[in-house]
């Protein structure tokens, strides 16, 4: 499994945290199948992906996607070589990605 930067309370260096974020993206934009449906749900356009990967916010959405499925988080995991627990931790890293910023959908 992969080993990602974390302390034993299952907090994650920020800069590890938008490195697996930035996997997951690529592991999103990369799926047929996937792509179509985040990018429906995000509301943007293929176009801005690169734009808005840099908006704060933008790769925790990522995360949440991600999470939110899970074969998903499955396949990605095993994509990846990722525990579970290292998305969620690297998701309560990033900027929004905490309780605090939820949003109702």
């Amino acid at each position: 499994m992969n080993r990602t930067p974390h302390s034993r309370l299952g907090k994650m260096d920020p800069a590890a945290a938008e490195q697996l974020a930035i996997s997951a993206l690529a592991f999103v934009a990369s799926d047929p199948a996937l792509l179509p449906r985040f990018l429906a749900l995000s509301g943007i356009d293929a176009g801005q992906i690169r734009l808005a990967a840099g908006e704060p916010g933008f790769l925790a959405g990522v995360l949440q996607f991600i999470l939110a499925h899970e074969p998903t988080l499955a396949a990605f995991c095993e994509s990846t070589q990722t525990e579970p627990a290292h998305v969620s931790a690297a998701l309560r890293a990033l900027p929004f990605g905490d309780d605090r910023f939820e949003a109702s959908t």
